[in-house]
């Protein structure tokens, strides 16, 4: 398990190369869902995503040997944006991996950083030509199944909690887990009362499905939110959310494309579909734990393009 210390080292290594985001109330999100809403921007992160941290935190962790051969990720869009600008920042040759259904604005940015892009086919083919890659000498930085990944992407949970006003329940995205793993550790040692909620979409549904079944299973991918379409979580990430995480919500596509456009309108940022399911999800907490709850949103990415939006909104009815 991660502990606060691993987080505490993380955050003193990594502080250099990523942004400590703002973490603000949100009066437009708090008069939308009728309570108070304070929102760690993540959006702002540089890459737009924290996947920034955790990549960060891997790469200063490689000796000159690993650094020489290079490093390789898989990735839905945004560790693999993270990985290219990071590895190029701190000189290390990067090959990223990514599924032809990743969006078209991840792929360019990850191009435009330098790194090596190969495409594959769906998530699953991506999952192994990674290993193929790794055996032949890359050192893999994995979105999620790391203990320094998670330690890195904690940071976010530690500056949650040291700089929000007093919260109940902090609501984080789900894809592979690292995220609310290390969120989780961070805000359960630094406020021990809060509660953690997990949110998926359907389609997406690794971390949920998992936690019914006791230990990881592998999923199938049908969710148009390819930032949280993991093919399974891992043991570890599994582990933290079962120990840590109250449960772990699934809203629908639509849903999530409805906050991405609820949180223009009401906070003033553009969040992507991994973010915006966030919002559906905490009028579900809203109605469980009733109204002395108080919010907080881990607003995760931003890397959506309007056109995205767009597309989105008109496939679901919502424009």
């Amino acid at each position: 398990m991660i502990g606060i210390t691993d987080i505490e080292q993380q955050a003193g290594l990594i502080t250099e190369h990523v942004v400590r985001t703002p973490t603000l109330p949100s009066p437009g999100l708090s008069a939308l869902l009728g309570a108070p809403v304070t929102v760690k921007l993540e959006l702002l992160q540089r890459t737009g995503s924290f996947k920034a941290r955790g990549a960060t935190a891997k790469l200063l962790s490689l000796s000159e040997a690993e650094r020489a051969a290079g490093v390789v990720a898989v990735s839905g869009g945004n560790h693999g944006i993270a990985l290219a600008h990071m590895a190029a920042a701190l000189d290390v040759k990067a090959t990223v991996v990514m599924p032809r259904s990743a969006p078209t604005r991840s792929v360019e940015i990850v191009e435009a950083a330098g790194a090596s892009l190969r495409l594959t086919d769906n998530m699953d083919g991506a999952f192994s030509l990674v290993e193929r890659l790794r055996d032949e000498g890359l050192t893999l930085v994995h979105p999620f199944d790391d203990p320094l990944v998670i330690a890195g992407q904690g940071t976010v949970g530690l500056e949650f909690a040291d700089d929000a006003d007093d919260l109940t329940d902090v609501l984080v995205s789900v894809g592979g887990g690292g995220l609310i793993a290390g969120v989780a550790a961070a805000l359960r040692a630094r406020r021990p009362g809060v509660r953690v909620w997990g949110v998926e979409t359907e389609g997406a549904e690794a971390m949920s499905r998992a936690l019914a079944a006791g230990g990881p299973v592998p999923v199938a991918l049908s969710s148009v939110v390819s930032t949280l379409s993991a093919p399974s979580v891992s043991q570890l990430t599994y582990d933290h959310a079962a120990a840590l995480v109250t449960e772990v919500l699934v809203v629908s596509d639509r849903e999530a494309v409805q906050g991405c456009l609820d949180l223009a309108d009401h906070a003033k940022v553009w969040g992507e579909p991994a973010a915006g399911c966030l919002l559906p999800a905490a009028r579900r907490v809203l109605e469980r734990v009733g109204d002395d709850c108080r919010l907080g949103l881990v607003v995760c990415g931003g890397n959506a393009t309007t056109k995205d939006a767009m597309a989105w909104a008109g496939r679901f009815g919502l424009l």
